[in-house]
């Protein structure tokens, strides 16, 4: 890898150099590198570009990487990537695409993700988005995520966008088991003319399943983000989301919440928080020392954290 791919891949996975364990790192379309271990195979898919994870029974404590690289302005791909968790694991699943483009064709990668997880299995997912140059070309991601929790699993996922992606449509739906628990964690900024639109559908089928969905967002300059979350109670189960959304400048956020209870016994909530920066927040940290500018920096990494 050339020294944009690598400052792309500390960007997205926080590596400085190729991980231990099991991990697929693809480049420009291609695969640049693969690992596998006695309990994390990686498979090849033959009908469409992507790759078949296997995780097996029993696994604890490991991890995988499968960061997406993309410095090849122009570029445009459709990568699907099943992962096949088997019973009573506890894993940790680093993900994410960097997109360099320097030149004046638009770069675009889709990802589809589906996660096929055990019972009594846990699993954390990170994926991260970030892209970088100088060109006119816009950086398009346009990830989908589909969960499929069986009884007692657990799925925690954390989701950072915050630099470089000029649009992007991200779509996560989930069906939840008996028992099953999933936590979604979003941090999301646009600014200049990007684009952001978040829709989430989250089905609980079995008794005592949960949902937490958070988002965390920042719209600057003239960018525009919609929130859409849908969640569906069909037992006794208890649903929440929350979508708090910083608004700047010229910019335009949309939160667009749905509830669904098919059973006496669903539980269902949702949140939702539009507004400014307030000014005694900036006061507040000015008379410490800050700048006007360096206390609205400030104010805002701590929200998005």
């Amino acid at each position: 890898m050339d020294q944009i791919q690598l400052t792309l891949l500390e960007e997205i996975a926080g590596l400085h150099e190729v991980p231990q364990g099991a991990y697929n790192i693809r480049v420009n379309g291609q695969t640049d590198s693969r690992s596998t271990t006695a309990n994390i195979d990686i498979v090849s898919k033959t009908d469409v570009s992507g790759i078949d994870i296997y995780i097996k029974p029993g696994t604890k404590k490991e991890s995988l990487h499968i960061p997406v690289l993309l410095s090849q302005s122009g570029l445009k791909e459709t990568v699907y990537n099943d992962f096949h968790v088997g019973e009573d694991c506890d894993v940790t699943i680093i993900a994410g695409c960097g997109i360099h483009n320097g030149g004046d064709a638009a770069s675009e990668h889709s990802g589809i993700h589906s996660f096929f997880v055990g019972k009594n299995s846990k699993v954390r997912y990170v994926e991260k988005h970030y892209g970088s140059g100088d060109g006119n070309g816009e950086r398009i991601m346009n990830p989908t995520t589909v969960v499929h929790l069986e009884e007692g699993a657990t799925m925690e996922m954390e989701t950072v966008q915050i630099k470089g992606v000029d649009s992007t449509i991200r779509e996560t739906t989930g069906d939840l088991a008996a028992g099953a628990s999933l936590t979604i964690k979003e941090s999301l900024m646009t600014h200049g003319k990007q684009t952001a639109e978040s829709n989430f559908r989250i089905e609980m089928n079995g008794e005592d399943s949960h949902v937490n969905l958070i988002s965390r967002s920042v719209a600057r300059d003239t960018s525009r983000q919609i929130f859409r979350s849908e969640i569906v109670g069909n037992e006794k189960c208890t649903g929440h989301s929350e979508c708090d959304a910083i608004i700047m400048d010229k910019a335009s956020v949309s939160a667009i919440p749905e509830l669904t209870a098919n059973c006496l016994d669903s539980e269902l909530i949702h949140e939702a928080a539009i507004g400014k920066i307030a000014g005694e927040q900036i006061m507040k940290l000015m008379t410490l020392g800050l700048t006007e500018e360096e206390a609205e920096e400030q104010i805002i990494n701590g929200f998005l954290k």
